[in-house]
């Protein structure tokens, strides 16, 4: 019993300090052996059952139908990314006027979930490659960011799902993202810190260099706004 509880302290320190076990989404085995409408009708379930448990009186109108409208929200919407059916198809085209130095798609608005205590994370990313050949979509690469945030998350995994996708649709090395988000689970409960923002990075290829790296942060600086 002593020992249990040992590792219950243990994984709610590692949810509270935002603390990743993997780089990859962790996934059973037999995630996607039920189809969507079987997995609302569980959570639905269970949903309605954790409201009871809260005294909540579900013959409210108001409450009625929250249990199915959170089961479909949790699979169309919110956690949508966890399925690879769902992952954008990323078309490339040949950069045939020789564009040679970095594309910057900035100010992605970013909504995620954070994995320790299923709260929102809110914020923008802010990505970057230098083409080897080949150019993808601007629209696909928010598609990517918006793909692998709308899952249970952390910031730092999220940076690298991010990256690594770009590297492989483009067969490049040279990518990075950068993501500036609030966290409510740090910002609503907690410490209840209103003010305060993640940033996180991941950098490849050339971006590792000090001056190219630079170069991508001083974009990041420039007022856009029209």
């Amino acid at each position: 019993m002593k020992l249990d509880r040992t590792l219950e302290e243990h994984f709610e320190d590692m949810g509270n300090d935002h603390v990743s076990s993997a780089e990859d989404t962790p996934m059973r085995d037999d995630a996607f052996v039920l189809e969507d409408n079987e997995k609302i009708e569980r959570i639905k379930a269970n949903v309605r059952e954790i409201m009871l448990t809260l005294g909540l009186d579900l013959d409210d109108d108001s409450l009625n139908g929250t249990p199915n409208r959170v089961a479909k929200m949790f699979v169309k919407e919110i956690f949508s990314g966890l399925h690879p059916k769902r992952k954008p198809k990323s078309s490339t085209f040949k950069n045939k006027y020789k564009y040679g130095e970095m594309l910057v798609e900035k100010n992605i608005t970013l909504y995620s979930t954070c994995e320790h205590h299923l709260l929102p994370i809110v914020g923008k990313a802010h990505v970057a490659y230098i083409s080897k050949g080949t150019v993808v979509g601007l629209s696909k690469m928010n598609r990517i960011v918006d793909y692998y945030a709308k899952r249970p998350q952390v910031q730092e995994r999220l940076n690298i799902q991010i990256v690594r996708e770009l590297q492989k649709v483009l067969d490049t090395d040279d990518v990075a993202c950068v993501i500036d988000a609030k966290h409510l689970c740090v910002n609503s409960r907690g410490i209840r810190d209103i003010e305060s923002s993640t940033v996180t990075a991941e950098y490849g290829g050339k971006f590792k260099d000090e001056n190219v790296r630079r170069e991508f942060l001083e974009y990041l600086n420039l007022d856009t706004k029209f």
